[in-house]
C-alpha cells in the first residue's frame, strides 16, 4: 500500500517527535532551497514561514504558515489581515504579526513605485493589480484617488475616504482641491466592495457624474472609476460609461 506524504516535508512517523526545521534534511529546508534554487521553488506556506522564522510547541513555522493560509483562505488575505486577526492564530504573536504587516506594506509600496515608473494608462493591468492588493480585500469601503499629469504619469495616490462595510462618504470638493494642489491633468478613482460584487450601485454612478462635472470645471479629466473586489474589477471607462 502506498502512503502519500506532505510535499517537501520530512518523513515523520506518527509516534515520532516533531522535527524542527533545522533538523530536516538540508534539501527540505525552505531557506536552503530558496538560496539554492530560487524563491519560486517554495510554496506560499514556506515563504511565509521564512518571515515567521520559528514555530511553537508541536508546530513548525511551516505548520503555522499553513494554518494561516487555511484560516484566511489565500495569501492575499493573510497579507491584508489586521494585527489582531493574525494574532488569533496560535504561534503568531505581536512580533510575527508586525513582521507580516511590514511585508504587506512593502508589497503595496513596491507596486506603487512600479506604477510611478510607467505610463499608467498604457499598462492598465498594473493599475488593476495595484488596486486589488491595496483595497481589494479591505473589510470596509475605501475610496482611492490616483492623480495623473498630462502624460498620464503618476503624481500622487491618496485614500480620500474610509467608510463602513457598505458605505463610504466621498467629498468631491476635497478631491478637486487635491487635484489643483498637485497640478493634475487626469484622475482615476476607485473604491472597493467588501461584499465581493463589483456591479456599481446607483450612488456609485451618481458620484461618478458629480466628480466628472466638478473636475471638468478645473480642466481635469476623470479617466476612470473602478469598483474593486479581491478577484474582479469593474471599469466605468471600459464599459463606456465615461
Amino acid at each position: 500500500m502506498t502512503t502519500c506524504l506532505p510535499l517537501l516535508a520530512p518523513v515523520v512517523e506518527d509516534h515520532a517527535p516533531l522535527l524542527s526545521i533545522p533538523q530536516w534534511d538540508e534539501a527540505d529546508r525552505p531557506r536552503e532551497r530558496l538560496l539554492k534554487a530560487g524563491p519560486a521553488t517554495l510554496s506560499d506556506a514556506e515563504l511565509l514561514a521564512l518571515f515567521l522564522r520559528t514555530g511553537v510547541t508541536g508546530r513548525t513555522a511551516v505548520d503555522v504558515a499553513r494554518a494561516l493560509l487555511r484560516r484566511f483562505g489565500s495569501l492575499r488575505a493573510v497579507l491584508d489581515a489586521s494585527a489582531s486577526e493574525l494574532q488569533d492564530e496560535r504561534g503568531v504573536g505581536e512580533a510575527r504579526a508586525a513582521t507580516l504587516l511590514a511585508v504587506s506594506e512593502l508589497c503595496r509600496r513596491a507596486l506603487a513605485e512600479k506604477a510611478r515608473d510607467r505610463m499608467l494608462l498604457n499598462s492598465p493591468g498594473a493599475v488593476e493589480d495595484f488596486l486589488r492588493l491595496k483595497i481589494g480585500t479591505r473589510p470596509n469601503e475605501v475610496f482611492v484617488c490616483i492623480y495623473l499629469d498630462a502624460r498620464h504619469q503618476l503624481l500622487d495616490i491618496c485614500e480620500e475616504a474610509h467608510g463602513s462595510l457598505t458605505r463610504v462618504a466621498v467629498y468631491p470638493r476635497e478631491i478637486v482641491k487635491r487635484a489643483l494642489a498637485v497640478n493634475a491633468a487626469g484622475l482615476i478613482v476607485a473604491h472597493n466592495h467588501p461584499s465581493g460584487g463589483v456591479d456599481p450601485s446607483a450612488s456609485d454612478r451618481k458620484l461618478t457624474r458629480t466628480l466628472q462635472d466638478a473636475l471638468g470645471l478645473i480642466d481635469v479629466k476623470l479617466l476612470d472609476h473602478m469598483v474593486v473586489a479581491s478577484n474582479d474589477i469593474f471599469s466605468f471607462a471600459r464599459e463606456g460609461w465615461l
